[in-house]
């Protein structure tokens, strides 16, 4: 399960995106003319039935840019989708200008000053009667807006019979009380062309929140950073189905930046064997989770999902809460040639835990020199670097948190220090950054006084 996560995220990026991964070097000025395509990176098409009639599948396509500043004017998209053209069908909107049978122009607006996204074409594709399931190609895109111009983008298009299910994006929820209740709701709807007898819900509430049901047919695991939980759904999800459920959560007295992450795809025992994995879990005693259904069923047939790039939501839910964090140095003493280790220690002393589980930021960053007379030894390469040379001096050393750190907890870095030689009350200012912009401590600490400390050699 845990892979399948990740590979449900991977797929979740835009072809905009992934192109604007592999040029992260270029300077800003190279950037300013640059439009970004965002487009499925994956779809596959439900196959025809035996009548020759198959469901569309909805391609939705944006335009962006890196700035928002000034204005763009209205472009271009170009769509040729010559490459699938011997197994799908596509249906053009209005703004858009078939060329050929096979390649079309949309016509997209323009981004006054302050935007950054537009839409640009949404096309649908269906499968041809009599195609092989075991067809593939790639629909690509280009634009132009003005002097503005775009990479190429694509998305890879295939065929399959069997259920898609899929998850609706629940909305983020900012300013939570701790100590109060809310809810998580979610749809799980069908868009493939045969019926998931079964469900296999994954569900991950992270430290900060509680599940305010434990469910007779779910399995629960506590850990380090929330809990999970296992679910088996009886209802069966026929294509064009779509199902409702809510989640209650407690919002605890130590929440602040917190998650919760739902997936979903058709039972198998084998499926939540290795969602399952070595660990242990414990089954609720709750009422059974169920689905309500908001349409009516209407077909049945168990297959494996066909296209499981929709089958995860992840929520942030943000509390109004502070985390104040305190670092505490230390004093060492050695003679000329020892090496000595000097600690340095984060402390969280609450009331919340400090979690960084979209972004991936550390809690904390500390940065330091080493004291007159000595020299840094070897750190951690995981957690630690130096500064690129800019003509400092003495170097400059950064050394990195876990990306969580829970209430009443601490974190020591330990640093090693050659004494070159002595010098009498010899000391160094270690101190966070405050201003991290995936994860800000100047947010969230009410007392900036303590985040730094000294270490202090003979």
């Amino acid at each position: 399960m845990r892979q399948r996560i990740r590979r449900l995220v991977g797929a979740a990026v835009t072809c905009g995106a992934l192109a604007a991964a592999g040029i992260g070097g270029a300077p800003a000025h190279a950037m300013d003319n640059q439009l970004w395509i965002g487009a499925p990176y994956e779809t596959v098409l439900p196959g025809a039935e035996p009548d020759g009639s198959a469901r569309e599948r909805t391609m939705e396509v944006t335009i962006s840019r890196d700035v928002a500043d000034g204005e763009v004017p209205a472009g271009q998209l170009t769509v040729d989708v010559s490459e699938v053209a011997a197994f799908a069908r596509v249906s053009w909107p209005d703004q858009c200008a078939p060329e050929s049978e096979v390649r079309a122009v949309c016509a997209f607006p323009g981004m006054p000053d302050g935007t950054d996204t537009v839409p640009a074409a949404t096309f649908g594709l269906r499968a041809l009667p009599g195609a092989d399931l075991g067809a593939s190609g790639y629909v690509r895109y280009s634009a132009t807006a003005g002097e503005f111009t775009s990479h190429t983008a694509e998305t890879r298009v295939g065929l399959g019979n069997g259920p898609d299910l899929g998850l609706s994006q629940a909305p983020y929820q900012r300013d939570l009380r701790p100590g109060t209740e809310t809810s998580v709701p979610a749809t799980v709807s069908n868009t493939g062309n045969r019926t998931a007898e079964r469900t296999l819900m994954w569900i991950s509430a992270s430290y900060g929140l509680r599940f305010e049901e434990r469910h007779a047919n779910c399995e629960y695991r506590d850990h380090a950073t929330g809990t999970g939980a296992l679910c088996v759904l009886d209802e069966a999800v026929a294509p064009g189905e779509r199902y409702a459920m809510t989640t209650p959560l407690g919002v605890g007295r130590k929440a602040m930046y917190e998650r919760f992450d739902q997936s979903v795809q058709p039972y198998s025992d084998e499926a939540l064997a290795e969602a399952r994995g070595e660990w242990t879990w414990t089954r609720g005693t709750g009422p059974e989770l169920d689905l309500r259904p908001v349409t009516t069923r209407t077909a049945a047939a168990p297959e494996p999902d066909i296209d499981p790039q929709d089958n995860y939501q992840a929520v942030i839910l943000d509390a109004r809460n502070t985390a104040d964090l305190k670092l505490t140095g230390s004093r060492v003493r050695g003679a000329v040639g020892d090496t000595v280790t000097a600690e340095v220690t984060v402390h969280n002393r609450g009331p919340a835990w400090v979690a960084s589980l979209g972004a991936g930021a550390s809690v904390a960053t500390v940065r330091f020199r080493a004291p007159e007379g000595t020299t840094v030894g070897t750190l951690p390469e995981d957690r630690c670097w130096t500064a690129e040379d800019d003509g400092t001096s003495p170097v400059v050393h950064y050394c990195r948190t876990p990306i969580y750190l829970h209430d009443k907890a601490s974190f020591t870095f330990e640093i090693p220090l050659r004494i070159d030689r002595v010098v009498r009350g010899a000391h160094t200012t270690v101190e966070t950054l405050n201003d991290d912009s995936e994860l800000s401590i100047r947010k969230f600490d009410p007392n900036l006084r303590n985040n730094s400390t000294r270490i202090v050699v003979n």
